[in-house]
């Protein structure tokens, strides 16, 4: 039986990037904040010490900063015709678990998508025609442009301290930035990091191909930094332990060092750890959300009561949460119709290795996350469509982030998988490789869905979140055309020996590709086909506000955690100034 609590003003389920930042500026606007966190917490000096935070076999290969398959997990198949089986281990992505989720463990890879990405659909149809697209396809707006969002990405860059080199300010193009990104305010707060010997020949080939490299903009900072929370940051140093690890030198940008410190401090907020959410709780009319029902470790079950819901779990949790909690009318691929689980998109990933000569010393193990150079010519709408026959793009890029003993370890192509052969091969190419790797943008289309799964249920005795997922031509069009891209670059950089990794057969959910899941949830300009307004308001249930990359309509050639940001404090600045004078739609339905 249900215990319930005293009411507070708003009620956060999960406490990463979104949660932390909206709960701050909320309690900053006089509200009283309960944040619920299925994880348990975690704090920079004390959970991420330099001394033991580097220990790859229990970061890196068994996952400790991870969701335990027992806690949550999930069905997968690739069409609807298959039976969906429960994931067993996490492979393919790595949801994060614990107060600062997935911006923990993350490489720092900042990105603002370009302003062709939020009217993708519009655009694309305008440029090369309707027919152009590919069949199946649910490609749509997001609702709202990059030129409104422009404001939000600089302050979470801010907040951030990214470092990096902007290409366009006020219109303006700038040498040594990315020319083909969207007109920004002012540069990045901190200068870009030092490149390592990798990066820098691959801008001297990218510059000889006639691309326009520039440096990957960063969380991982050059120079110590204080963020407009007071918050500070200190310079990077390049240990090589930045995906799958928590930074103890402050030196990554997370929820930890960017929010946490000031926002534990607020007398408006209070944080409950490793309590699961279960549902949200409507009225009778199902018209409003009351709060929250959530179980703790001991399997009591409580409810908060709230005015306001804000949903900031991972992308696959929220949209589950729906789902769980009948907040919208769920997908059905059958007929196209309902919201809740449409558009969920992967991303493409994959690139080339090249294998070098005794004149090459790349010293892998000196390298950060987002220490690397980028191309950006194939990415968004740069480049003529047409001849390529595929919408999309990628950006590619030479990031050597890690020359870590036990994952780390690359050999040319028919080297043998163990033995002295494959010691031989290690110890030569262990200092002689460098990867260009690509991201590449995957549409939305009427097969690829979240449902509820009819068979499967998790501790608590409720449904998993089933996954129908695999890539269409269209994207692998484009793993082939990009991977071409990354050859082309290997080789220029002077590679004896190039070993391609592209999409061929169906999606594994196996092999770890990118943990950058979007959709599910997405925003948009019509209740019919998309769960929340262009202010992440729900449109069914104007009290609960969403954040995360569940919002996003498709998937891009950049990482995500710029515009999940930007969409928090977009949200964040809603609630405050539309929201609390007058509570109800932002947005006539």
């Amino acid at each position: 039986m249900s215990r319930r609590l005293p009411p507070t003003d708003v009620v956060v389920v999960g406490l990463g990037w979104t949660g932390s930042i909206m709960s701050y500026e909320l309690c900053r606007a006089g509200l009283r904040v309960t944040a619920i966190e299925r994880g348990p917490w975690r704090d920079t000096p004390t959970d991420f010490p330099p001394t033991t935070a580097p220990d790859e076999l229990r970061y890196s290969i068994r996952h400790d900063l991870f969701v335990r398959p027992a806690q949550e997990t999930l069905t997968f198949r690739n069409t609807m015709n298959q039976t969906a089986l429960p994931i067993r281990r996490w492979g393919s992505f790595l949801p994060g678990n614990g107060v600062g989720g997935a911006g923990v463990h993350w490489n720092g890879q900042t990105w603002r998508w370009h302003p062709w990405d939020f009217t993708f659909h519009s655009s694309s149809v305008a440029r090369y025609g309707a027919d152009f697209l590919p069949q199946d396809h649910m490609m749509q707006d997001w609702g709202i442009t990059y030129e409104e969002l422009e404001e939000s990405f600089d302050r979470f860059e801010y907040l951030c301290g990214i470092s990096g080199k902007a290409g366009n300010l006020g219109g303006q193009l700038q040498p040594g930035g990315n020319p083909f990104e969207g007109s920004r305010r002012r540069d990045y707060p901190t200068p870009p990091m030092q490149m390592t010997a990798a990066p820098q020949l691959f801008a001297k080939a990218a510059t000889e191909l006639g691309w326009k490299p520039f440096p990957q903009p960063s969380a991982n900072l050059s120079q110590a930094y204080t963020n407009p929370y007071g918050c500070k940051l200190a310079p990077c140093t390049y240990c090589g332990f930045c995906e799958r690890f928590g930074c103890g030198n402050f030196s990554k940008s997370s929820p930890q060092t960017c929010v946490l410190p000031v926002l534990v401090r607020h007398p408006g907020f209070e944080a409950r750890t490793e309590c699961q959410v279960t549902r949200v709780n409507l009225s009778r009319d199902g018209k409003r959300a009351t709060g929250v029902t959530y179980v703790d470790t001991a399997g009591q079950e409580w409810e908060q009561p709230a005015a306001l819901v804000l949903l900031c779990a991972y992308q696959l949790f929220n949209v589950r949460l729906l789902l769980l909690s009948g907040i919208g009318k769920p997908y059905n691929p059958a007929t196209g119709e309902g919201v809740v689980g449409r558009n969920y998109a992967y991303q493409v990933t994959g690139g080339a290795t090249g294998f070098f000569g005794q004149d090459k010393i790349f010293n892998p193990f000196i390298g950060a996350g987002s220490v690397g150079m980028v191309a950006d010519e194939f990415n968004a709408d740069n480049f003529d469509h047409g001849p390529a026959g595929f919408v999309g793009g990628a950006s590619l890029a030479c990031i050597l982030t890690n020359g870590r003993p036990i994952t780390n370890r690359p050999v040319p192509p028919d080297t043998p998988r163990w033995g002295s052969e494959w010691k031989r091969a290690t110890r030569d190419n262990y200092n002689r490789w460098a990867a260009v790797g690509l991201q590449g943008s995957v549409m939305p289309y009427r097969g690829n869905y979240l449902d509820l799964d009819p068979t499967y249920k998790d501790s608590n005795g409720l449904p998993l979140l089933r996954m129908t997922f695999d890539f269409p031509e269209n994207e692998r069009k484009l793993s082939r055309f990009a991977v071409d891209r990354c050859v082309e670059a290997v080789r220029a950089m002077g590679a004896h020996t190039v070993r391609r990794n592209e999409i061929s057969g169906p999606y594994s959910i196996v092999p770890y590709q990118s943990t950058h899941n979007t959709g599910g949830a997405i925003m948009g300009s019509d209740p019919k086909t998309s769960v929340a307004n262009k202010y992440c308001q729900v449109w069914d249930v104007p009290n609960v506000f969403l954040s995360g990359a569940s919002l996003f309509p498709m998937n891009a050639g950049f990482n995500p955690t710029g515009p999940v940001g930007a969409l928090a404090y977009w949200a964040a600045d809603a609630i405050r100034d539309r929201y609390l004078p007058n509570p109800g739609p932002l947005v006539p339905a």
